[in-house]
């Protein structure tokens, strides 16, 4: 059995293919929790923030996942404040489709006009002329869900985006936006221990589209007799074991584990490395729970 601490880098998860043009390491990084409480202003640490991401660089994360209703904006500018000129290979997906009223507040507007909107203001606070990932991060029930993803392919056709993904889907949503563009990746709420969107995730792999797991810990929520006996036999972290799992489920697994420390950042990275024996993923996969309540929206 490998130890996690043995090769500290994202490289260690292998690969995967993002719409069959654009490969990225196994474990990327989320950038919501770089922010101020409530996901709202900026963080309480700006010099921390920036260290994070600069070692997620170091650590051979080459995928960083954002938003720009995280801040709301905040997110998207210590990204280009720490990382630009950004390093060959980097790809920064993010979302638009949410509007921030205040801290922990979110309110729908996937509409044609905002996403136009939503892209150009990204592609100025990333610095980019072209964003590699762009996805919807939510349906919009008061605006047509072809128009949504209609106005990102147009934005897609102009040249801003290169790849298209949606977030907080069903597997139908994904049959209907593939009708309009091709579909790389798909960010549904995902872990060991809530398996919610499983048959999207069953599609994906299928369909050749990359899945992306938010909540991939349960913010650090991941306590199970189960998990804590391998753990302790294996000495590692609870969290690790958690992302091992995820990496084995699926390979168009793309695990994105956020945080806005520099230690953990490390530990998450270095689940890269474990691999789990066979009685250890057949016992955690028949664990199943629920770490759902209070959840903030990815």
């Amino acid at each position: 059995m490998n130890s996690p601490a043995a090769h500290l880098t994202a490289r260690a998860a292998g690969t995967l293919r993002l719409g069959g043009k654009v490969t990225v390491n196994r474990v990327g990084f989320g950038a919501m929790r770089i922010t101020g409480p409530g996901i709202w202003g900026p963080p309480r640490d700006r010099k921390l923030a920036i260290a994070v991401l600069r070692m997620a660089i170091e650590l051979g994360i080459d995928f960083i996942d954002t938003a720009d209703s995280y801040g709301p904006e905040v997110s998207e500018e210590l990204i280009a404040e720490a990382l630009f000129p950004y390093p060959p290979g980097l790809v920064i997906a993010t979302k638009g489709g949410w509007r921030r009223p205040g801290p922990n507040q979110w309110t729908h507007d996937s509409s044609p006009a905002h996403l136009q909107e939503a892209i150009e203001g990204s592609l100025k606070r990333l610095r980019l002329q072209r964003i590699e990932l762009y996805q919807l991060h939510t349906p919009d029930p008061a605006i047509s869900f072809e128009a949504s993803v209609g106005a990102i392919a147009e934005l897609q056709a102009a040249g801003k985006i290169h790849l298209i993904g949606l977030s907080n889907v069903t597997r139908e949503h994904v049959e209907r936006a593939q009708k309009i563009a091709s579909i790389a990746s798909v960010q549904n709420r995902y872990s060991v221990f809530d398996r919610e969107w499983e048959h999207v995730l069953d599609y994906c792999e299928q369909a050749g589209i990359a899945f992306i797991p938010w909540f991939p810990l349960g913010a650090g929520a991941v306590r199970h007799e189960i998990l804590s006996r391998i753990a302790k036999a294996r000495g590692v972290k609870e969290i690790q074991l958690a992302l091992a799992w995820l990496l084995r489920r699926s390979p168009s697994m793309l695990p994105i584990p956020g945080t806005s420390s520099t230690d953990h950042l490390q530990e998450n990275v270095a689940a890269a490395a474990l691999t789990l024996t066979d009685k250890e993923f057949q016992e955690l996969d028949a664990v199943q729970g629920s770490t759902s309540a209070g959840r903030v929206r990815a």
